[in-house]
């Protein structure tokens, strides 16, 4: 599917417009009402109904999910997913449509969460959310090497912004990271802003300086590695798998991470879909079901193939 032919009048597409402030000027209370419940009609809209079993539990004060897959499970491993909407949307209607597919294509259980959002909760409280939850998988029984981290957009700066308060805890790490076109630079002034703004479908750099704004603040350095994650420490960093449409303005929020870890001595791939654009992995389409397969077939490479090698 060409992006030139994507049809932008779709309902579903234009929820995920609507959620990401296309449609919207500004972060007012009711904007941001009116994005909320888009976010949701998303998640209703897109979530697969079918192939998972589904379980609210709760984390303290954080509503969480499990999302297992009927077949194929393996459930020695975990993959605890954070979801995107600028930090300022989202909840785990919207978290299911991701967490449904990365649970089928991989066989893993996912745990999400509904952390809490901007402005009412400025950053890292969703930051704090994240890290609770994964305190509590250890606490589950689960190993560190056993829990894969997942985010997209905003809930990818969350995955890297929590590997590195692990690290620098002197933790271990999780297993690896998968990141769909993870929000990295809070700066936006890469030159895919400047490149792809008025291209990309869902978001603009409007909307993306509107957000921040709302997450942390004006009389912050957003360079600052606890809010861009870009500019932060890298050694030790687990395999990391990045995926992030050819055209869009975070394209380089994805491109760079890719380089920062590599630079590091880690390791770490980028998938990079011409015809996709933010977060494309969420539509029920072939370029989509492409994807989760590339994926699925990096986790399985790293993990089966990996093993047997060690085994050997």
């Amino acid at each position: 599917m060409a992006l030139l032919n994507l049809n932008l009048s779709d309902p579903l597409m234009k929820a995920l417009k609507a959620v990401n402030s296309i449609a919207g000027k500004s972060l007012t209370e009711e904007d941001l009402r009116k994005q909320r419940s888009a976010m949701e009609l998303a998640g209703k809209l897109a979530a697969p109904t079918g192939g998972v079993s589904l379980e609210s539990f709760q984390v303290g004060e954080i509503p969480c999910e499990w999302v297992k897959p009927d077949l194929a499970h393996n459930p020695q491993y975990v993959i605890l997913y954070a979801h995107g909407g600028g930090y300022t949307c989202g909840g785990l209607a919207y978290a299911r449509i991701l967490a449904a597919k990365l649970a089928v294509s991989t066989g893993f259980s996912v745990v999400s969460f509904e952390y809490r959002l901007a402005p009412e909760n400025k950053f890292p409280a969703a930051l704090d959310d994240g890290n609770q939850v994964w305190d509590y998988l250890i606490e589950q029984g689960y190993k560190n090497d056993k829990v894969i981290l997942a985010g997209d957009s905003a809930g990818g700066n969350l995955t890297v912004c929590l590997t590195q308060r692990i690290l620098q805890e002197g933790k271990e790490p999780p297993r690896m990271l998968l990141l769909f076109s993870p929000w990295t630079d809070m700066t936006a002034k890469s030159k895919s802003y400047q490149q792809y703004d008025g291209k990309d479908p869902i978001l603009t750099k409007h909307y993306v300086e509107s957000v921040r704004d709302a997450v942390i603040g004006t009389d912050v350095e957003a360079a600052d590695p606890i809010y861009s994650p870009l500019f932060g420490e890298f050694k030790h960093f687990p395999p990391t798998f990045v995926q992030v449409g050819k055209t869009e303005i975070l394209y380089e929020d994805s491109a760079s991470l890719v380089k920062q870890i590599q630079k590091a001595g880690g390791k770490a791939k980028l998938d990079v879909e011409k015809d996709g654009w933010h977060v494309y992995q969420q539509m029920p389409l072939p370029v989509a079901s492409r994807a989760m397969r590339r994926l699925a077939d990096y986790v399985s490479d790293e993990i089966y193939n990996n093993q047997r090698i060690k085994d050997i």
